[in-house]
């Protein structure tokens, strides 16, 4: 099982008063009515104050990697990286949680 943990931080002047930022949050929230690989999902907005933190976090859960893949370059994944490319930037974590990837290297 594959977690893939992504969170979006707004370019300076971009507040949750932008349209943009409702409109790229709506398309993220929903992703899994739209890409059949995604396991499971949870999306939401920060509810805290530090300097630190980001704005907006998703994190999905695919049964392996080929299934990532496959979200990665569906359309619907597309459109949200195009609507968050322009307001924020984004860190990504790609966590292999089987047992043999937890104890051993990173794969390649």
């Amino acid at each position: 099982m594959i977690s893939h943990i992504v969170c979006f931080r707004f370019l300076p002047g971009i507040t949750w008063a932008d349209p943009r930022a409702v409109e790229a949050e709506s398309i993220s929230r929903a992703h899994p009515q739209h890409i059949p690989d995604i396991e499971s999902w949870t999306a939401g907005r920060n509810t805290t104050v530090r300097e630190v933190a980001h704005d907006f976090a998703v994190i999905g859960r695919f049964a392996d990697r080929d299934a990532l893949e496959r979200y990665q370059t569906h359309p619907d994944h597309q459109r949200g990286v195009r609507a968050w490319k322009e307001l924020s930037t984004w860190v990504v974590v790609d966590l292999d949680d089987t047992e043999d990837a937890l104890l051993g290297e990173p794969a390649r």
